[in-house]
């Protein structure tokens, strides 16, 4: 049978997967996720706190509003089975401790970055500046309630990290500003980097962009290019590569860097002998 708090935690993980999805769509459109209260974007009536349950309110209403009877984005729930998901994994794998919560709290964090940059090819500020103090003042709340901050860096690399970070999203900038002759990236990415550089510090920083790259390459390889080139070819209009949201790529980068990057680090080294 499984724990109660097993059970809580989840639920309160599918809780604030609920406010991340107010985020996801309050922030990129410069509004409050405080007020107004929540309600259906399409016929803006408020939604009762009985049609806000996560995920089984979508679950009774049959995905569709009960006012307007539209659909509601299967989204929702998702993001909140996933934010659920996260938050016990995270506290089942370091504990019910402030480590536990600092990789659910990055994972949260990083998820909404992701969907957001996907969706409007944008990264808030309120996601990734909350996410940057966060990083880099926990280290120094660690120094007096933790033995092992691992996989966290501590005060002093979670400082340099954060320069490195985005320091070399700034360098990779100039580079592809230069040879493609337009913005390659964003004021966004360089504080999603400083973010990520203040948790894992400046060695798994580097290997985060190396992470964010492949899977960039994977993903526009062997999916995006070869849909756009197959859907151009059918309409007789020229092929061309589409803008590259690269937060999309660096948000997962930065929580493999984060959980696996010492493995990885150890395992390249080692292979130099």
């Amino acid at each position: 049978m499984i724990p109660l708090f097993y059970v809580l935690t989840f639920l309160v993980g599918a809780s604030i997967g609920s406010f991340l999805n107010v985020c996801i769509a309050r922030w990129p459109a410069e509004l409050s996720v405080v007020r107004p209260r929540s309600r259906c974007p399409r016929c803006e009536r408020p939604i009762a706190w009985y049609d806000n349950i996560p995920i089984a309110s979508w679950l009774v209403l049959r995905a569709k509003c009960r006012h307007c009877g539209l659909p509601i984005s299967a989204q929702y729930p998702l993001v909140e089975a996933v934010v659920g998901a996260a938050w016990l994994w995270s506290l089942w794998e370091f504990g019910y401790g402030l480590n536990g919560v600092r990789v659910a709290v990055a994972a949260t964090v990083l998820l909404g970055i992701a969907i957001t940059d996907a969706k409007h090819y944008l990264i808030p500020d309120g996601f990734t500046v909350f996410g940057f103090l966060f990083a880099l003042v926990m280290p120094v709340v660690g120094l007096f309630v933790l033995d092992d901050p691992w996989p966290f860096a501590g005060p002093w690399d979670a400082l340099i990290g954060a320069c490195v970070g985005a320091g070399l999203i700034r360098i990779i900038g100039w580079l592809g500003e230069a040879a493609l002759g337009k913005e390659a990236m964003g004021q966004g990415d360089e504080t999603l980097m400083a973010f990520v550089g203040a948790m894992v510090g400046p060695g798994r920083t580097l290997l985060t962009t190396f992470f964010a790259a492949f899977l960039a390459v994977l993903a526009f390889g062997l999916l995006v290019a070869p849909v756009g080139w197959l859907r151009s070819r059918r309409a007789g209009t020229a092929f061309e590569l589409p803008h590259v949201p690269f937060g999309v790529f660096l948000a997962p980068a930065g929580m493999l860097a984060l959980l696996f990057g010492d493995q990885a680090l150890a395992w390249y080294l080692s292979t130099l002998g």
